[in-house]
């Protein structure tokens, strides 16, 4: 009385067609992704990633922390940084954020 009968009804015969259009939207959503943040992100590590390998002695430099220095020693991981005369603080190379152009701190 309550329960209508139910009839199985034929699939549609586009059954794999419907599926690969579904994907379509996620597909579309990951190449979109991949160009407005993956691919700026890459670019923006290897040109980080060539400055500090080319840090020499003398470079004038700003530190992750905002702190303004001119290179004094290099080492494989780290480098010693002179803030002042005579205070030098160590840090590791991937701290670096800027390079300075010569002659702005002085």
């Amino acid at each position: 009385m309550f329960i209508s009968e139910a009839f199985a009804q034929t699939a549609a015969s586009g059954g794999t067609e419907s599926s690969l259009l579904s994907l379509l939207p996620l597909v579309l959503m990951f190449v979109v992704l991949y160009f407005i943040m993956i691919r700026p992100q890459m670019k923006r590590q290897k040109e980080h990633k060539a400055m500090v390998e080319a840090l020499a002695k003398g470079d004038e430099v700003v530190i992750s922390g905002g702190v303004l220095g001119r290179i004094a020693r290099l080492g494989d991981t780290t480098l010693h940084v002179e803030v002042a005369n005579g205070v030098e603080l160590q840090v590791q190379r991937s701290a670096v954020v800027q390079v300075l152009p010569k002659g702005s701190f002085k």
